[in-house]
């Protein structure tokens, strides 16, 4: 009986060995397996991160393929470069906001960025114009029109298009704000 239970014995130590066995094995590939799938999500990220930011996506799926008229003229006047286009600087212009009768006021310095250098004498002559539409614009503004970003922009986009149909040899293609004071 002796030999019986020196062979239980043994067979347990086996079976207690191959358990410890089986435990080690998935412990030594389960951090390679980490590794992979660590590397995997890595260049998984990198690459979208990649298409993001070069744009290669909007041409796989067709948006901001078709670019606007705007953008065109405003790739035309930087050039290769980035370079800035003539600028031409108004006066600074004080207007009453429309609203709270009167208690609040905007004060703005207006530079208009041009296509073509040619454009300035075209602005000295329609100045009154220009300064008539910029101060009729500004006025008919609110409180809440001038204090957001978005619409400082409006107004912006609202000046070049107001200016523009008065030229004929070239175009405004950016307004550049050098003061914009609200009280």
């Amino acid at each position: 009986m002796a030999e019986k239970a020196k062979k239980r014995d043994e067979r347990q130590e086996e079976k207690d060995e191959q358990e410890v066995e089986q435990e080690a094995a998935p412990k030594k590939g389960l951090p390679i397996n980490i590794i992979i799938i660590g590397i995997l999500a890595v260049c998984l990220v990198g690459g979208g991160l990649f298409v993001w930011k070069s744009g290669l996506l909007s041409k796989f799926t067709g948006k901001d393929g078709a670019k606007t008229e705007e953008a065109e003229d405003s790739e035309e006047t930087e050039g290769a470069a980035g370079e800035l286009g003539s600028i031409y600087e108004l006066e600074t212009f004080i207007v009453n906001l429309s609203g709270d009768s009167g208690n609040h006021y905007l004060k703005v310095k207006v530079s208009l960025e041009m296509n073509n250098a040619e454009l300035n004498l075209e602005i000295e002559k329609r100045l009154p114009q220009f300064r008539d539409s910029i101060l009729t614009l500004l006025s008919s503004k609110t409180m809440d029109d001038v204090k957001t970003l978005e619409g400082k922009a409006q107004i912006r986009a609202e000046i070049i298009t107001m200016l523009n149909q008065y030229l004929k040899t070239g175009k405004i293609t950016n307004v550049y704000f050098g003061d914009f004071i609200v009280q």
